[in-house]
């Protein structure tokens, strides 16, 4: 058997873990792996959105600031 801990939770976050079980015999261990699972994939996609969109900036700066789009703001 592996190594087991106690933690404590507020009552509200219980609540929220039993709502979220997938089905009824679902262990909180199984349940919170899952979410640590899927709390690491979601961060590591924004991570590389956000690299992404600091490579852009310089670019979408060339395109967006020059005397020709300028020009037509006073049309």
């Amino acid at each position: 058997m592996t190594e087991a801990t106690t933690i404590q939770l507020d009552k509200k976050v219980l609540k929220k873990l039993k709502d979220a079980k997938e089905y009824p015999r679902q262990t909180y261990n199984e349940l919170l792996d899952k979410v640590v699972s899927v709390f690491v994939a979601v961060k590591k996609k924004n991570s590389y959105d956000e690299f992404l969109h600091k490579i852009q900036q310089a670019k979408m700066k060339e395109l967006w600031d020059n005397k020709e789009d300028e020009a037509w703001d006073n049309v």
